[in-house]
C-alpha cells in the first residue's frame, strides 16, 4: 500500500471511530466548554486529568475552578483546600502540590500560560503529553498529543510501530495530514475509554474491527485479548 493509500485508509478509520465514539451514550472525552475557556483552566484541567476517568475530571474540576479560576487566586489556597477539591483524581496530592506551584509561577511572572511547548514542559508536572495537549486545547497548535490509549490503540492499528510516545507521536504526524492531529487524542481517548480497553476490548462492537490488523491477528488467540 502506498504511503496516500496508507494516510487515506487512516483518515477514513479516524473519522468512522469518532463516529462511533460521540454516538455512545453517554458522550465520552468531552468536557462542558465552561471548564476549559480560559488557557489556565485547560491546563489545569489537562493536568487533572491523567490517570483518571472524564467524569472525575469534570467534577474536580468544576470544584476547584469554584474557588479559584485564575493563576493569583489559586496561589492563594491552601493545599489542604486544593487537595479536598480535586480528590479522588489520581495521585491528587502531587497534582495538589504542581498545581499550588504552576499558579504561583504565572502569578509572580504575571504571564499567562505559555504556548512553546519547552516552556510547557518547564512547569512542574508537565510533559510532553500533556504541553502538546494544552497547544492544542488552549491555543488550537496543531499537535499530537500520546497518552495511553493512543499510544495502544495506534499501535493495535498499526499506525505506528514505536516504541516510546515520542516515537508513536512522530510516525502518527507522519501518516495523517496536520489538520487531522488535533483529533487525534481527543477521539482515541473516548474509543480507548469505551471500545478499544487495554483488557477485553468489545472487538465485536467496533466499528472498524474488519479493518483492524491487531483484530485479525488476535482471532484464536485470546491471550492477545488482555495485552498491548
Amino acid at each position: 500500500m502506498s504511503s496516500t493509500d496508507s494516510r487515506r485508509q487512516a483518515v477514513a478509520m479516524l473519522e468512522r471511530i469518532r463516529i462511533q465514539v460521540e454516538t455512545l451514550a453517554p458522550p465520552v472525552a468531552a468536557f462542558e466548554k465552561g471548564i476549559r475557556d480560559t488557557p489556565f483552566r485547560v491546563l489545569i484541567s489537562v493536568l487533572l486529568s491523567s490517570r483518571t476517568r472524564d467524569p472525575v475530571t469534570l467534577a474536580a474540576s468544576t470544584r476547584l475552578f469554584s474557588l479559584a479560576e485564575n493563576p493569583l487566586d489559586m496561589a492563594r489556597l491552601s493545599r489542604e483546600q486544593v487537595e479536598k477539591a480535586i480528590y479522588p483524581v489520581g495521585f491528587f496530592r502531587q497534582k495538589a502540590t504542581n498545581i499550588l506551584e504552576i499558579s504561583r509561577r504565572l502569578a509572580r511572572e504575571q504571564g499567562g500560560v505559555p504556548r512553546e511547548l519547552e516552556e510547557l514542559m518547564r512547569l512542574p508536572g508537565v510533559g510532553r503529553k500533556t504541553a502538546n495537549l494544552v497547544r492544542s486545547l488552549a491555543f488550537e497548535i496543531p499537535e499530537v498529543a500520546v497518552d495511553i490509549h493512543v499510544f495502544r490503540i495506534s499501535r493495535r492499528l498499526g499506525w505506528s510501530h514505536g516504541k516510546s510516545p515520542a516515537e508513536v507521536e512522530s510516525e502518527l504526524k507522519q501518516l495523517f495530514p496536520v489538520e487531522f492531529w488535533n483529533r487525534i487524542n481527543r477521539v482515541l481517548v473516548g474509543f480507548g475509554q469505551t471500545i478499544c480497553r487495554p483488557r477485553n476490548p468489545r472487538c465485536p462492537d467496533c466499528a472498524i474491527r474488519g479493518e483492524c490488523p491487531w483484530n485479525r491477528a488476535s482471532k484464536g488467540n485470546l491471550s492477545m485479548k488482555v495485552s498491548c
